[in-house]
């Protein structure tokens, strides 16, 4: 038999066929981001907890798979158990990609399995909970395994001075499509009743057509996005793709001890990114028990967040550009720390106030997420960016369970929420401590890549 010797496929040299498939990349971050506002920060906890309460016996559980559970647990649990089916399922899908170089049909089943679950959502009504958890898993899991697969194709799309401005831009394009559709359901959620519609069939239409819009903007990266070829030293160990994602997560994170300097980065996205989601998820319980806000507040407040973030996120990558990635995040985690410092001295009934901080937040969120991003794509051995990536978005999603612990356990032994949101400077200020260390250019050049002008 001929070896073969097919060559790799260079990654995008030509400025036009990049720019083709950066405008189309984007359009992921715009198609799929209306679900993390509109479904998981808005309407999909609040409804799905009253689906269960109409479904809980007189103690208030409902008993999925004979197991008593609180109806007002059950969204917790849901999101949980939909983290832990991504935590096994996306090394294998990053390996799988790598390993055939065919990232783009694994990115088409991941979204269109999402999207169609949330679009199912529509039929979420009754006391339906079980249809409710099933969508929600299954919509939750597949979101994080389709983020692996976009965020691998950013280092073959973006030469390496390029990188933050387009994933500045990509966390843009996705912040502004989490906006407009949030506004459109507001809209048709406040004013249900001159639309005929009761207010359980306004949020199923809003839940449903997050999924529509997730599938329908979907098709712009995939006409745009294409597979690269890859060379016979990657394919050959195609075998070990289909094993276990738990093993290939070992072998992933064996390979990473010959990058330390990658794994060191790693670890202080793993911290400070854990406060940065701890805030988010939080900030809503803050804003009512403490602050003793509306949820009319509340949600406007959400909105804020979301178009300050475009600002932020394009914002910070012009920072990036003239003081480099590493130093505009560790500027970033001094901001969110001042955040923190100035949420504990809040007044309770002063939405104004409350305006204020939401406007900090989506004015750093954006970018310091964008960056961390663009900073990690440097620090990958080409060739198994879907592989690496998978680790990373299990920073990103699977393993920020320890910030709201910490804001949980500090609520339990003070009964202060001032003193749980004060108890997540610490987040900010180990990993500010921690990527104050990594020499983020001897990383790049230890994983073989070109050392940009700015990093």
């Amino acid at each position: 038999m001929t070896a073969d010797t097919t060559e790799p496929e260079e990654y995008a040299t030509d400025p036009a066929e990049r720019r083709r498939e950066q405008r189309g990349w984007y359009f992921y971050d715009f198609a799929c981001s209306v679900y993390s506002t509109s479904v998981i920060t808005v309407f999909l906890g609040p409804y799905l907890t009253s689906v269960a309460r109409a479904a809980a016996d007189a103690e208030g559980f409902v008993h999925p798979l004979g197991i008593p559970v609180r109806a007002g647990s059950l969204f917790a649990y849901a999101v949980s158990a939909s983290l832990v089916v991504a935590i096994l399922v996306m090394p294998l899908a990053g390996a799988v990609a790598d390993r055939t170089g065919r990232k783009k049909p694994l990115l088409a089943a991941a979204a269109y399995l999402g999207s169609t679950a949330t679009a199912g959502m529509f039929f979420l009504a009754g006391d339906r909970y079980l249809l409710g958890t099933f969508l929600l898993i299954v919509a939750n899991a597949s979101l994080s395994v389709s983020m692996v697969l976009y965020n691998a194709y950013l280092p073959q799309i973006a030469e390496p001075d390029e990188r933050d401005a387009v994933s500045s831009r990509g966390w843009a394009f996705g912040y502004t499509s989490g906006a407009l559709v949030l506004v459109l359901n507001l809209v048709l959620y406040s004013g249900h009743d001159s639309f005929g519609l009761t207010e359980g069939e306004a949020v199923r239409i809003c839940l449903a057509s997050a999924g529509v819009w997730w599938g329908a903007f979907t098709l712009i990266p995939l006409r745009r996005l294409r597979d690269r070829r890859i060379g016979p030293a990657v394919r050959d160990g195609a075998g070990g793709a289909v094993g276990s994602g738990w093993r290939q997560l070992r072998e992933t994170l064996k390979d990473m001890r010959r990058h330390p300097l990658t794994l060191s980065f790693l670890l202080a996205y793993l911290v400070y990114n854990d406060g940065v989601q701890t805030v988010i998820s939080q900030a809503s319980v803050y804003g009512s028990e403490e602050l003793g806000l509306d949820q009319t507040t509340l949600i406007t407040a959400v909105l804020l967040v979301q178009v300050l973030a475009v600002a932020g996120a394009l914002g910070m990558g012009r920072l990036a550009r003239s003081y480099g990635a590493k130093r505009t995040i560790l500027c970033s985690l001094g901001v969110w720390t001042l955040i923190l410092v100035a949420g504990y001295f809040l007044p309770a009934d002063a939405p104004v106030f409350f305006y204020c901080l939401a406007a900090a937040i989506g004015l750093v969120l954006g970018g310091s997420q964008a960056l961390s991003r663009s900073l990690f794509s440097h620090l990958v051995p080409r060739g198994k960016e879907a592989e690496y990536f998978s680790a990373y978005e299990m920073s990103d999603r699977g393993l920020s369970w320890l910030g709201p612990l910490v804001f949980g356990l500090a609520y339990q032994l003070t009964g202060s929420y001032r003193d749980a949101i004060i108890s997540l400077v610490i987040f900010f200020v180990v990993g500010f401590a921690l990527l104050a260390r990594v020499p983020v250019r001897r990383a790049v050049e230890a994983a073989g890549n070109p050392i940009p002008d700015r990093i």
